[in-house]
């Protein structure tokens, strides 16, 4: 897997080249989809989490609103 140099900050958006936000402290992730192969192995798992991901928030955004 190619690691990027570029890094994106999960609380205020700004990039940096750090583990850690310079600005705020907050953590920072790796701003770059992955790659897409046509032989995939694993796309039915990322698939079944985001679908997961998705009805959990649903969920969660429905009994705040009652």
């Amino acid at each position: 897997m190619v690691r990027h140099i570029i890094r994106k900050c999960t609380r205020c958006g700004r990039y940096t080249l750090k583990e850690r936000c310079p600005i705020c402290g907050s953590e920072t992730i790796d701003p770059h989809p992955p790659r897409f192969s046509p032989e995939d192995r694993y796309v039915s798992y990322r698939v079944k989490a985001v679908y997961k991901e998705k009805v959990e928030s649903r969920g969660s955004e429905s009994s705040t609103t009652n």
